[in-house]
């Protein structure tokens, strides 16, 4: 009966300190591994949130541009909310010279126009900073457009809207957004 025990007990083995030791490390690497995506999905959220109201806000700034008549070549906001501070003027493009670019440097990348921010200060009436009131942070961000005027003299055909907005500071790299639009009579 001793005997059959100590079979049966030897058959029972358990796991040895060597093998609890490797598994304790392979569970320690992996909570490690997942304990970093949590501050990388919080770094991606926060730029995401970033390019969201940028985005926004640059539609919102573009929508407000070609809802401007055609002829207008600038305008003043009182409030300060297209225009950013209260009482600036902004600029429209004027007919003279057509077909140009005027305004802030445009660059042609992959076919593609796109608002030149190497210059750190934008052009004056042609770019404004616009603090962002909503976030908590107090991100701002740097809006430029420019303008291409199609016509014969005094007559305006249609207006090419470039802007191009970007974050201002803050915490890595975000890039550039811009649209571009074209508005005809």
């Amino acid at each position: 009966m001793v005997s059959a025990f100590t079979k049966r007990r030897t058959r029972e083995r358990g796991f040895s300190i060597l093998e609890m030791m490797f598994a304790t490390i392979i569970l320690l690497v992996g909570l490690v591994a997942i304990a970093q995506l949590v501050p990388a999905s919080i770094l991606m959220n926060s730029r995401n949130r970033m390019d969201s109201s940028a985005l926004v806000f640059a539609q919102r700034e573009l929508d407000f541009i070609i809802d401007q008549p055609l002829l207008l070549t600038n305008f003043t906001d009182p409030l300060g909310v297209y225009c950013y501070p209260a009482g600036n003027t902004c600029n429209l493009g004027s007919p003279n010279p057509p077909n140009q670019v005027q305004g802030s440097p445009v660059v042609v990348i992959n076919n593609q126009a796109l608002i030149d921010f190497s210059n750190p200060t934008g052009i004056p009436n042609w770019s404004f900073t616009y603090p962002d009131p909503n976030d908590p942070n107090g991100a701002a961000y740097d809006v430029r457009w420019a303008v291409i005027v199609t016509g014969n003299g005094s007559t305006i055909s249609s207006k090419r809207f470039i802007l191009g907005i970007r974050q201002q500071g803050g915490n890595g790299y975000f890039q550039p957004i811009t649209l571009d639009t074209l508005v005809e009579k």
